[in-house]
């Protein structure tokens, strides 16, 4: 771990930092016109000296002609530096900032559903906007300011000496501690920042909650309640944002205090010396432009600190995750699962949530085109079971194999490609009616698209719509009924034509009339598949090959509809609930 001004710089952010290699031309260039900009800066300050000397004392008119066009082209050439530097610098920072972004998504994507659990999508969002933005910042802003401003140090360190060597040298004196607000000042905006970005992130998610539940807010009169409690996190970032606000400002009274007190000694000892003859006007009024030149890039470098105190603190929470390891892993030497009907077999298999164990020693065999059922009350594992073959999670023991292939020894891509799936809560994106069935398949024709939609009986509501297939149908499919974002559903699985099928729940929040219409696109697309249901409602899985029933994690029946009911089991008591509740 190095420090850099009193910064921790972890590898993580030399990684970050490292990012620029691929624009080192780029970088190359700012730099010569950074080195320009500065150059400019000290040469300014050093025109004085002829200014006075020769012009105002000595009334040299050939001086009078020189000087205001080298004062011309200097500032033409710092004006066209400055905008290079700012152009090739930004163009770094963006792309770095992209390369992150891509990085961060790309690693959310593939972190398992535990990871997802664990993090609220407000926080992850946070994360990819927000946080990212800080650093784009740091990178693109601060990074540009604080080479510049140290390369106009040196530039302006020299010229100092050059003119006057026994004053620079206590000018000198003052900027260790000048540099001593921006260690101490700089590790408490970093502490402060890191809080502000973790409320900022609880902010976003409380935000994404109530935004996507407005209708059960409004439902229940909760709008004032989620008015107050809104209020309360902005209260409380407001609280960290001032503490951070505070840090960043104590430091400039700290530098200007300094820098007054270098100046007012200049004046005095300079004075002296202008007064005895020992030094011209002109040398002096250069010193002291040099010396005002020299304190203003310190002093950017003081509020420079703290924007990177907060660009680290992101890139930390950033970093926190691209370094998160998937739990779900692929294989060093994958095997295919080739394409076709598949036998899917549990052998003994475990699995736990964290520390409770969910399923406990399942041995189950689903025959190439077969349709279980998989019955019991909620919280008993069935949902468990039907995520573990997509790999979703992992199991803790045993295996799950497909053709005799354990699934761990597959690749991800080869297994899941196998596998269709369509859930309790249908899942669609603010996007055409096409392009969320094409979903399931993005080289499919538009004929296999309108099959599709045919065989899942969502054709006809579809050509309703004044644009067809070309309707938008909103955040989540908000412009749908339930009944029609669940057919939406069936028709990317068709799409995607996978042998393997696993149906969620399907149907357990549709009106009668539309799990009607569900049923019959869910028995089109069950046809020649791998099918594993798992049904809210008894009656409408009578037409499996088998039906199992899990209690507690294990399988405590498993039969065909009516020999179950014979046996009065769990099976029995599940039916005769429902029939008494009507359903």
């Amino acid at each position: 771990m190095k420090s850099l001004f009193g910064i921790k710089i972890r590898k993580r952010h030399r990684h970050l930092f490292g990012l620029l290699k691929e624009y080192r031309y780029r970088f190359c260039f700012s730099i010569l016109c950074m080195l320009v900009v500065a150059g400019s800066t000290a040469a300014s300050a050093y025109l004085i000296k002829p200014v006075i000397d020769d012009i105002f004392v000595n009334k040299n008119y050939d001086m009078l002609k020189i000087l205001p066009a080298a004062v011309i082209l200097l500032y033409f050439l710092r004006g066209l530096s400055v905008y290079g530097q700012e152009y090739f610098m930004g163009y770094i920072g963006e792309g770095i900032i992209r390369r992150l972004r891509d990085t961060l998504y790309n690693r959310i994507s593939e972190l398992s559903l535990s990871f997802y659990h664990k993090e609220t999508t407000g926080v992850l969002m946070s994360r990819i906007t927000n946080d990212v933005n800080i650093i784009k910042n740091m990178v693109s802003t601060t990074v540009t300011g604080l080479l510049r401003d140290v390369i106009s140090i040196v530039f302006l360190t020299v010229l100092i000496f050059v003119l006057v060597w026994k004053m620079a040298l206590f000018a000198l004196i003052i900027l260790p501690v000048a540099f001593y607000p921006i260690v101490i000042f700089g590790r408490r905006v970093r502490r402060f920042s890191t809080g502000c970005q973790e409320k900022m992130a609880d902010m976003n998610a409380f935000l994404h909650e109530t935004l996507a539940g407005n209708k059960i807010v409004k439902a229940f009169g909760m709008e004032d309640f989620e008015k107050e409690r809104f209020s309360k996190k902005t209260g409380g970032l407001l609280k960290i944002e001032l503490k951070a606000v505070k840090a960043r400002a104590v430091s400039s009274p700290v530098m200007e205090s300094l820098a007054g007190v270098g100046i007012a000694f200049i004046i005095w000892y300079g004075g002296n010396n202008v007064i005895a003859g020992v030094y011209t006007a002109g040398t002096f009024m250069a010193f002291l432009a040099a010396v005002v030149s020299l304190y203003t890039p310190v002093k950017k470098v003081s509020k420079l600190n703290n924007v990177i105190q907060q660009g680290l603190a992101a890139a930390d929470r950033v970093y926190d995750i691209i370094e998160t390891e998937s739990e779900i892993s692929e294989p060093e030497h994958p095997e295919e699962v080739k394409p076709g009907p598949h036998r899917v077999t549990f052998e003994k298999v475990f699995f736990k949530y964290e520390e409770d164990l969910v399923l406990k020693g399942i041995n189950l065999d689903v025959k190439a085109g077969e349709i279980l059922a998989i019955a019991g009350m909620s919280g008993g594992g069935k949902s468990s079971l039907v995520n573990l073959i997509p790999r979703f999670y992992d199991v803790c023991g045993g295996s799950i194999r497909i053709d005799g292939i354990d699934i761990r020894d597959a690749s991800l891509s080869s297994v899941r490609s196998q596998i269709a799936i369509v859930t309790q809560e249908p899942i669609l994106f603010n996007d055409t009616v096409r392009n969320n069935i094409a979903y399931g398949n993005l080289h499919a024709s538009e004929e296999e698209i309108i099959q599709a939609a045919k065989a899942s009986y969502a054709y006809d509501f579809i050509q309703n719509f004044s644009k067809g297939f070309d309707t938008t149908i909103g955040e989540l499919g908000s412009r749908l009924s339930g009944g029609e974002k669940q057919r939406i559903c069936i028709a990317r699985a068709l799409l995607k034509n996978a042998p393997i099928l696993i149906l969620d729940e399907a149907t357990s929040s549709l009106d009668a009339e539309a799990e009607m219409l569900v049923q019959n696109a869910l028995e089109n697309l069950m046809k020649g598949r791998t099918t594993f249901v798992i049904a809210h409602r008894l009656s409408t899985i009578g037409h499996a090959d088998r039906i199992v029933v899990i209690v507690g994690g294990r399988i405590v029946e498993e039969g065909g509809h009516e020999q179950l009911l014979e046996k009065e089991g769990e099976y029995y008591k599940l039916h005769q609930m429902q029939f008494k509740d009507g359903g």
